[in-house]
């Protein structure tokens, strides 16, 4: 059984978010470092990210394909790489079973980086996109008025009366 005087004291400082930050900036120093230079010798990076997230832009048939999570493999095919670190966001030019894409990608989307050459990896968490709202049901249909007639109706009771069964 732990001891409370164990365990730390909760911290009124974010560490957590700060360590995060500082991770996504190594991803896109690594980023930005390829867009100039190209992939280095060996190293090759897979990107995992959330394709729910409000801010990612990716071609229709694959968020069909990948409703809420895809990686990306950035090797030796890629183009237009561009980091916008001010605005949080990547976008980059792949081919998927041949067809060109631009997938645009926010930071805070991403749930992993990892560079296989020299096994480095960093898992991120992704703040939950807000659930769409419940839409409202659609206000009832105005029930319309029966028409109005002069004077009393007659309603012929022959159409509720039994009939004696017909013999064939």
């Amino acid at each position: 059984m732990e001891d409370e005087t164990d365990r730390p004291p909760e911290s009124l400082l974010p560490y957590d978010a700060w360590m995060e930050d500082a991770l996504r900036h190594v991803v896109a120093q690594a980023l930005k470092h390829a867009a100039v230079h190209g992939m280095p010798g060996g190293h090759h990076f897979y990107i995992t990210f959330r394709t729910d997230n409000p801010g990612v832009s990716i071609p229709a048939r694959l968020k069909a394909q990948y409703p809420e999570e895809m990686t990306i493999v950035i090797q030796h095919q890629f183009w237009d790489l561009v980091v916008d670190e001010a605005a949080g966001l990547m976008s980059i030019g792949l081919s998927f079973g041949g067809v060109p894409a631009t997938l645009r990608i926010p930071f805070a989307a991403m749930t992993a980086f990892a560079d296989p050459h020299v096994r480095q990896g960093m898992r991120f968490r992704v703040a939950e996109a807000p659930a769409a709202p419940e839409p409202e049901p659609p206000p009832p249909e105005p029930t319309p008025e029966p028409p109005k007639t002069e004077g009393p109706q007659v309603v012929s009771l022959d159409a509720f009366r039994r009939r004696p069964p017909t013999s064939s």
